[in-house]
């Protein structure tokens, strides 16, 4: 069965289930790095907020054995924790102070996302893009946004430096930043105890682990980390969810690193959270990063 059809025959399935409750229909959308993803949309009468399954997943796990029966009781259940109880307020996305404490920023990568970035206000930073999202809604299971485009701003009648300014603020605050060394999380990940020793590698993201690679932009978040470490260092982009912290004294070298990046994106990394093949460098006398 060829992915298309196994998405045919969850909706097929999920519409039997959900009868005429919920609208359920298939949705195509546009990710990062032009990758496109097809998945489950789910429209409630009387809500304006509709949220989308992804298949991707589960097709793995139908290749991998899984029936359809019981993939689609998971897609069920995933939607009975995400589904929206409660509409947003009507016109609520047309007025500026309702969701100005909303908006937040992501970093993605900005060659790869020109033909979006056509649409949508962005801060150039190193070979990257600053884009914004309006938070609709952040739980264990990820979070609800909407791209911040430039039709907004002029709906808002804001400048795009207002609203960067405004994200400066929000995304700290709602998403703080979480820095761990490696061994921990590996120990974390496999219920194992922490090894004793020096760490030399090092995690920055933040407590949801959601579009974590952001949190470099925190004010002073990256100067803290060289205080903490006592040296510069290198900040490999791991993904968009995070980065990966390694001492200078630990480090190969620049291009080296880039070179590691870049086979760990083409070999371990799905495409769309791919945020760069460059090392980054942190000089403490500049407090700043560099290419």
């Amino acid at each position: 069965m060829t992915y298309c059809q196994f998405v045919q025959m969850v909706e097929k399935k999920v519409k039997e289930e959900l009868k005429e409750r919920v609208c359920v229909s298939i949705y195509t959308a546009r990710k990062y790095n032009g990758t496109v993803r097809k998945g489950i949309l789910f429209s409630e009468h009387g809500s304006n907020i509709s949220p989308t399954i992804y298949l991707e997943e589960y097709y793995r796990q139908f290749q991998l054995g899984e029936t359809i029966d019981l993939i689609t009781k998971e897609i069920l259940i995933l939607y009975g924790k995400i589904r929206f109880r409660e509409p947003w307020k009507e016109g609520i996305i047309r007025n500026y102070s309702e969701v100005r404490d909303r908006i937040i920023y992501r970093l993605i990568n900005k060659e790869e996302n020109e033909l979006m970035l056509q649409d949508m206000p962005y801060v150039p930073y190193l070979d990257l893009a600053i884009v914004f999202y309006v938070l609709v809604e952040a739980s264990d299971y990820g979070t609800a946004t909407m791209p911040v485009k430039l039709e907004h701003l002029g709906l808002w009648n804001v400048k795009k430096e207002q609203v960067y300014e405004q994200a400066c603020k929000n995304t700290c605050h709602l998403f703080p930043s979480e820095f761990r060394a490696m061994s921990s999380v590996i120990a974390e990940l496999t219920n194992m105890e922490d090894t004793d020793g020096e760490d030399v590698l090092y995690v920055l993201s933040n407590h949801l682990r959601s579009f974590g690679a952001a949190a470099v932009l925190y004010p002073g978040c990256l100067c803290e980390i060289g205080e903490y470490l006592g040296e510069d260092y290198y900040v490999l982009p791991s993904s968009v969810h995070e980065m990966i912290i390694i001492r200078e004294s630990a480090a190969p070298g620049r291009r080296a690193l880039s070179a590691m990046v870049t086979d760990i994106n083409a070999t371990q990394v799905e495409k769309e959270e791919v945020l760069s093949n460059q090392a980054y460098y942190f000089d403490r006398m500049k407090g700043s990063l560099s290419l």
